[in-house]
């Protein structure tokens, strides 16, 4: 759910980390994703999701009537919204170059760099709501 919604909204995923441990519970599984999306030659989102899963096995459950294979465990998902300035650092040739830009993003696109960071605390709360819905979905 979370990768169509990345990839429908733009965004390109990748995943850092993925780690799995048996225990005696189930497994722990740790994942790290990173999903970015160009908004100008100058910004650029990106969204980080760290999973933390706990206890997870297998399961079975039934949905509509039909039996569907899937797992259970506690999970916990941390989200994390940044807007990358510069990132193809057109800016960091110099120290005359760097003040440039902090005077550029200080004075000349202030409104543009609020705007920016509304948008992207969008998207994730966005992102986290669709989760919930989807998750409270499957439980039924």
């Amino acid at each position: 759910m979370m990768f169509d919604w990345f990839k429908t909204n733009g965004y390109k995923l990748k995943e850092d980390v993925y780690n799995e441990k048996i225990q005696s519970n189930g497994k722990e599984v740790i994942a790290k994703w990173k999903a970015e999306k160009k908004v100008t030659d100058y910004f650029k989102y990106q969204i980080q999701a760290d999973w933390h899963i706990l206890g997870m096995t297998d399961a079975e459950v039934e949905i509509d009537g039909k039996k569907k294979k899937t797992n259970k465990g506690e999970v916990e998902i941390a989200f994390k919204g940044n807007i990358i300035r510069d990132y193809e650092k057109r800016w960091e040739d110099g120290p005359f170059w760097k003040f440039l830009r902090s005077v550029y993003e200080k004075y000349v696109i202030r409104a543009s760099v609020d705007e920016y960071e509304d948008d992207l605390e969008d998207d994730v709360k966005e992102v986290i709501s669709d989760l919930k819905a989807f998750l409270k979905l499957e439980v039924r």
